[in-house]
Order: structure tokens, then sequence, then C-alpha cells
């Protein structure tokens, strides 16, 4: 279960994948697991080459033939907008581009080829939290960890770069009005996420300090009336949502943010839209235009040139002999 994360991060022990990075500080040492176990001392009782910090990346002497362990946070990495905005987190926590470019760097050292995933998953996150902000900067992350991608494959020209996502969430779009441009906008001119914003509000704050926050994280002023009912959401936390544990009023504050941004969500769960899939490399010309996401397994081995019995298609074509023609 993806939630004990304290169990995950001991199975993730013996398998010794080649590279492995991201947040998650706190589910390795000692005095943050339920267990007080220092799982931290036996990755590097087993050989791992641990990094904790950007500049230790950044310094990654890649002669090293051990595993790398990278985790530079204690939780799931801070949003791409919010890590800009401060300058203790971003000499700390590395971009995606620059963890790509370091994994590939280790893993182009195989002679035999790799296969790497990179995820950029706060942007699940942010629709989940219907926060426009951290969405759009963390896709923009993602989108210059493409790039070193794509760089890659361009020289070495036998890399597959696959670019998909698992599924659609919340549906945000930009609704038509005389502002919609001018509203959409104010988002490059952010300094804050919705998270942060809120995780700085307590029951305590005034009506006036919440519009301040805001207008100060995000140059949009809203009005009394809509911050009082902010403030009112602080006296009983109740909301609820994944990735929300303190029961934040996310909904609310994305909803008052449309009147200002022209953004509308249409909910703060995952949708059944089709989703964007692209390829670039050899083996993208095997490609149809409709996928499902479970066929892709089969794309990557088939491109590959491995062989395999596609238990998906051998289905479809048994229960074809029951259609009634």
């Amino acid at each position: 279960m993806r939630g004990d994360m304290d169990e995950i991060v001991l199975q993730y022990l013996p398998l010794k994948f080649d590279v492995m990075m991201g947040g998650g500080t706190d589910n390795f040492i000692a005095t943050t697991r339920k267990d007080k176990q220092d799982v931290l001392s036996l990755y590097l009782q087993n050989n791992y080459k641990v990094i904790t910090s950007r500049n230790d990346l950044l310094q990654l002497d890649h002669s090293v033939q051990n595993p790398i362990m990278g985790f530079f946070y204690e939780g799931g990495l801070p949003y791409s907008l919010d890590n800009q905005q401060d300058k203790t987190l971003s000499k700390r926590i590395p971009t995606l581009a620059e963890m790509t470019k370091q994994a590939i760097t280790q893993l182009g050292k195989n002679k035999k080829g790799f296969v790497m995933q990179v995820e950029a998953g706060k942007v699940d996150w942010a629709a989940h939290a219907n926060d426009i902000g951290a969405l759009l900067y963390d896709q923009i992350a993602f989108d210059d960890a493409i790039k070193v991608a794509i760089d890659f494959a361009e020289k070495d020209k036998e890399t597959l770069v696959i670019v998909t996502t698992d599924h659609g969430n919340a549906n945000p779009g930009l609704f038509y009005g005389d502002k919609a441009n001018k509203d959409f906008d104010k988002i490059q001119h952010f300094k804050h996420t919705n998270e942060w914003i809120l995780n700085g509000i307590n029951k305590s704050f005034t009506a006036q300090q919440v519009i301040e926050r805001i207008e100060y994280a995000q140059g949009i002023v809203i009005k009394k009336e809509e911050a009082a009912e902010i403030v009112l959401r602080f006296q009983t936390l109740k909301e609820e949502g994944v990735y929300n544990p303190y029961k934040l009023p996310y909904k609310y504050l994305g909803e008052i943010q449309r009147n200002y941004t022209s953004v509308n969500w249409g909910s703060m769960q995952h949708s059944a839209d089709y989703v964007e899939l692209c390829m670039y490399g050899p083996g993208s010309e095997l490609l149809k235009p409709f996928v499902k996401n479970t066929d892709l397994h089969y794309l990557m081995l088939n491109a590959c040139g491995i062989q395999f019995q596609n238990d998906f298609a051998f289905q479809e074509e048994k229960q074809s002999h029951f259609k009634v023609k």
C-alpha cells in the first residue's frame, strides 16, 4: 500500500536500483519512523551511495559503481514554485531536470542500455488540491526534465523517450470572459502556491491578514467576505481530499481564485478523459492514435525486441469468438 512509506523503503533495499531519487527523508531516519528503525544505516551498510543535497548531486562522482539513493526533503518534494522562491530550499533541493541529467549520466555508462522513469508526481497533488499555480509550475519543471531526456536521445540515436500520464485529474480549464487573458496572465507572476498560503494561516488570523498573505503570494486581492470565510473554515478544519492531512480549505480557495484567474475545476478527483501520449526515438513508429495505458508495457517490450505473450490481446481475441455477428 502506497500509504505505508516506511515499509516501502525497506522493500527498495534489496532491489538495488542503479539510481533512485526524490523526497522521503522522514521514512529513512529513526527519529521520524514509526518503528524508530535507522533505515539510512541499512542502506549505507549495503553499499549504497547516499546523497542528501543538491550540491552532492551536482558533484556526483559518476565513476562510482554503487547504487545511488538520493533523498532531498522530509516528505514529498516541495512544489517548484515555492522551491524557486526560497533560497534555502533551492540550494538544498535539485530540480527535476537536474536529477534527470545526473541519473542519465550515471545510467548511460551501461553498455546494454537502461530503463529510467521520471515522474512529476506533484502535478497530480496540485490537481487534487485545485492549486493552479502549483500545477502549472510543476508541469513546466517536468517539461525541463523532458528536454534533458530528448537532448540525450537526439545525441544517442538509440533511446526511446515516452511522455505520458496514467490518468486525467480534476479537469482544470480556462473559461471565456472579457478578462480571461488578463486573469490567466496573473499566474505567471505568482510567487507561491495555495499550499504555501494555507499552511501559513491559522485560526487566529484576521480577514485582513488573509487578504495580505494572498496578495503577497499571488498578487490577487480577494474580497473581505471571501477572506472572512477562509478564516471561518480554519475554526473547524474538515475538508476531505487526497494529500490533505490537515484538512485545509483547498477547494474553497480554488473557487475564490477562479474569479481572479478565470481557471475553474471539474472536481478534485481523477477523471476519465483521454490523456497525452507522445514518443520520440526508435520504436516511436509503433505508437497508434489511441492506446490503452496497460498496453504501453507491451509496446515498450516490442520496441526493445523482447518476445512476450500479450495477455490482453489474447483475452480480447478469445472474447471476440463469443460476439454476436
